[in-house]
């Protein structure tokens, strides 16, 4: 059996804290892990900015609540789920997820989650586990299952390396040139060609 497992933001959502900068004008929160590979790092920094700034979650979702799939992103993911058993590995958080997995068809999310106070600060966040892209295909394995994986970030590239197959999707120059092991595709048409060349069994576009 074949398993595919997704990233969520920049392969098939916009980039939610890109578009909290946007909104905010606060340019550091644009940072992703294209930029810092460091989870950790980025994370903290993060809070650090929305504590600065007095920022609360109900900031956050309101700016998610007018986001939507990037263009062909739900197609795809029908066509994925047609083919596929399908999983979402992202280091999105739970607290962010629902209106775009909503628009999504609620393909099944494994995330983290935000700890936040009665006022809604965010005071800190709670990894579902070390390396979870990484460690969820590795627990696929142990299933006996096969999986084809893509992903756009310096935070993929562990879960590609563990996966049968690896695809770069979206992404940028920097992490396409130190991953040339990985496939690299822009466009939905060619991630599917490459789910069904990187499949041990017959697929149709």
């Amino acid at each position: 059996m074949e398993l595919a497992c997704l990233d969520l933001e920049g392969v098939l959502v916009p980039e939610i804290w890109i578009a909290f900068a946007e909104k905010t004008g606060i340019d550091e929160l644009r940072a992703t892990t294209r930029d810092i590979p460091d989870y950790n790092v980025l994370m903290r920094q993060r809070l650090a900015l929305l504590e600065q700034h007095g920022l609360t979650i109900d900031d956050i979702q309101q700016v998610i609540a007018t986001l939507e799939p990037l263009p062909g992103a739900v197609e795809f993911i029908g066509w994925l789920r047609e083919r596929f058993q399908v999983i979402i590995l992202s280091d999105t958080f739970y607290e962010f997820s629902a209106p775009l997995m909503r628009q999504l068809g609620w393909p099944t999310l494994f995330c983290h989650k935000l700890v936040t106070d009665e006022g809604g600060k965010v005071v800190d966040y709670k990894l579902r586990q070390e390396d979870p892209k990484r460690a969820s295909v590795k627990a696929l394995h142990s299933l006996n299952y096969r999986v084809i994986a893509a992903g756009d970030s310096y935070n993929d590239t562990t879960m590609l390396a563990e996966a049968d197959a690896g695809i770069l999707f979206h992404a940028p120059d920097n992490v396409i040139a130190e991953f040339p092991q990985f496939p690299a595709v822009h466009e939905f048409a060619d991630l599917k060609q490459a789910f069904i060349d990187a499949s041990e069994r017959p697929l149709a576009l």
